[in-house]
């Protein structure tokens, strides 16, 4: 059994059933988390540099919110986790041009999602891209990263999955 409680090992999964959590810790004690993530998910991205997420992300965007605000910047970020405890962040900068205000939106993904299947990062990108339009964590907001990724709550419990198993292990997940 790996050291600590259930709530230390299983920090991501607080918010979870109880009867959840213990068939997540039963998988970590036998140690096939990482083996059942890999079942579940095939290989990675080919998404790596700034570039390509930029790219990535404003396909996205003109998509599924056409009419939302422009996006001046998207990259990995290699602080995110550490400093925020975040994954992702969507931000706005705003910034005086002569007379008038203008506003920057910004994404920034962690970089841990550099090396993830493509499932990972679109789940992320497609809950800074629900930013643009609805701020607060509410039910709007969650409707609309299910219409951009219909599949979103169940992805977004399996990297709460990849981050428990990170924390347990420095061995990489995905390969």
């Amino acid at each position: 059994m790996w050291p600590g409680t259930i709530a230390s090992v299983l920090k991501y999964l607080s918010g979870y059933s109880p009867a959840l959590q213990a068939r997540v810790q039963s998988l970590v004690d036998e140690g096939r988390l990482a083996e059942t993530l890999r079942a579940r998910y095939g290989g990675l991205h080919d998404v790596r540099s700034d570039t390509a997420l930029y790219d990535y992300t404003l396909a996205l965007k003109n998509r599924f919110l056409r009419n939302a605000s422009p996006l001046s910047k998207v990259a990995y970020d290699n602080k995110l986790k550490v400093i925020q405890h975040a994954l992702g962040t969507h931000t706005t900068v705003a910034r005086v041009q002569g007379t008038k205000l203008k506003a920057k939106r910004e994404i920034r993904v962690a970089s841990l999602f550099r090396e993830t299947p493509p499932e990972f990062l679109k789940m992320i990108v497609v809950h800074e891209l629900a930013h643009l339009k609805e701020r607060e964590h509410d039910k709007a907001f969650y409707a609309l990263c299910e219409h951009m990724e219909p599949a979103y709550h169940q992805i977004e419990f399996d990297v709460r999955l990849y981050l428990t198993q990170c924390d347990l292990s420095d061995e990489p997940v995905f390969r």
